[in-house]
């Protein structure tokens, strides 16, 4: 039976790092996916590349229709607040993380009911490493959720222990990002007892590097300092593949007891239940 999952994000290219195996995978397997994306992520490091900020925000905007083509996306829907930056200082009035809550979960809602959606994935209450539009990504989607009777919700987050060891094993090859420590990681994401999913996508991996390669302005070489996304296109597909051919989440409501690679397999067990 195919269901429809809506995936809600912050900024483009988040969609490719968290959830691009995923949402490849269902797509490829005949669900509907559909692409929920706060702000255009104007605020970005690769701004003065660019000139000014709406030049980095239309830029990135075509680079999101990209990559969610090559993830096998039928719609994307941009609500259009401003990036609020990693500080939170930015996009004045109209940033995301100092939207109202009620409001901005209305419009995901509104999203949410028009697809009949079956699954919501968000980011867990961290926001993963704490960027203001990440955790408002959260709050916005849990509630948004609730309205909408959205029956599944699932946290897209990272395996924090394997993450760290990958910190310690990694941060001084040439161009991983300035300050990949594992002390950077000792609140981020979730700890590995905490999850409900690990989801193999190694199948998808080439889908996924191919996503996160339409993201080129956050893999521009102009950048002081190395970008997240430039250090993972230079790894060789097999590393890539071994890397990032997991992808994790914790379902709200469900117990970490047993973790499931089927992102629908709650809403397949109360069809085998009905």
């Amino acid at each position: 039976m195919p269901f429809t999952i809506v995936s809600f994000h912050a900024h483009p290219d988040d969609e490719a790092l968290l959830t691009g195996g995923t949402l490849a995978r269902a797509a490829a397997d005949g669900h509907r996916v559909v692409l929920v994306v706060a702000t255009v992520g104007e605020a970005g490091l690769a701004h003065a590349s660019y000139g000014t900020r709406e030049a980095l925000g239309a830029r990135r905007r075509q680079e999101l229709s990209a990559s969610a083509a090559l993830l096998g996306c039928a719609r994307v829907e941009l609500l259009e607040y401003a990036d609020s930056g990693m500080d939170g200082r930015a996009g004045g009035v109209l940033a995301f993380a100092r939207a109202d809550l009620e409001h901005s979960a209305r419009r995901v809602a509104a999203v949410l009911d028009e697809e009949r959606a079956d699954v919501l994935t968000t980011y867990d209450p961290a926001g993963g490493y704490g960027h203001p539009d990440h955790v408002a990504v959260h709050r916005v989607g849990v509630r948004a959720a609730a309205l909408a009777g959205t029956p599944v919700v699932l946290e897209a987050t990272l395996d924090r222990d394997a993450l760290r060891t990958l910190a310690r094993l990694t941060r001084r090859l040439p161009g991983m990002p300035a300050g990949f420590h594992p002390d950077q990681f000792a609140a981020a994401y979730v700890e590995r007892s905490q999850l409900t999913h690990v989801v193999d996508v190694a199948r998808f991996a080439h889908r996924k590097r191919a996503a996160l390669a339409a993201h080129a302005s956050q893999a521009t070489t102009s950048d002081p300092g190395s970008r997240t996304v430039q250090a993972l296109l230079r790894l060789p597909m097999p590393i890539f593949r071994r890397l990032l051919g997991t992808e994790w989440f914790v379902e709200r409501g469900r117990g970490a007891g047993g973790r499931v690679d089927d992102i629908f397999a709650t809403l397949r067990d109360g069809l085998a239940d009905g």
